[in-house]
């Protein structure tokens, strides 16, 4: 990915997700292909909170947050294909597939890559998947529902 003009900023992506500090996951979109793909990114900083208890001594990013950062680019997705609204209070369905191949260190640039399988309003079904330094932390299939 290149450092071109980001899709979505910071403030772009807190207008749409409901998440905040410390759950916000999502730093910066590189890329949207409403209704298809989207393309972003968090950077790991040792300054995260999960940290200090994750391992003391040896910090390590928990692959729960990896599949939640995920989820929220998924959620991006959903919302700027549906026309910029606010995205919708997502929930879990299924994470069939799940591999954890890498694990994810401060300083590392979480890449996150969602393609959408079945897109519609309030959930779909994905195939995402993590990457740090171009090999994969984590790749699952995922579906999202409301949260209702």
């Amino acid at each position: 990915m290149t450092n071109s003009t980001p899709a979505l900023t910071i403030e772009g992506i807190l207008a749409r997700l409901p998440h905040r500090y410390p759950c916000l996951l999502v730093d910066r979109v590189d890329s949207i292909d409403p209704g298809h793909a989207i393309r972003a990114r968090k950077n790991v900083t040792v300054n995260e909170p999960y940290f200090q208890g994750h391992f003391p001594r040896y910090p390590v990013m928990p692959g729960v947050l990896v599949v939640e950062a995920l989820a929220q680019a998924a959620t991006l997705l959903i919302a700027h294909s549906a026309g910029d609204a606010p995205a919708p209070a997502l929930r879990y369905r299924e994470l069939p597939k799940i591999k954890f191949r890498r694990q994810v260190l401060p300083g590392d640039v979480l890449h996150l890559e969602v393609d959408a399988i079945l897109l519609e309003a309030d959930g779909g079904t994905f195939a995402v998947r993590a990457l740090v330094g171009g090999e994969i932390a984590v790749e699952a299939e995922m579906t999202l529902v409301a949260a209702h």
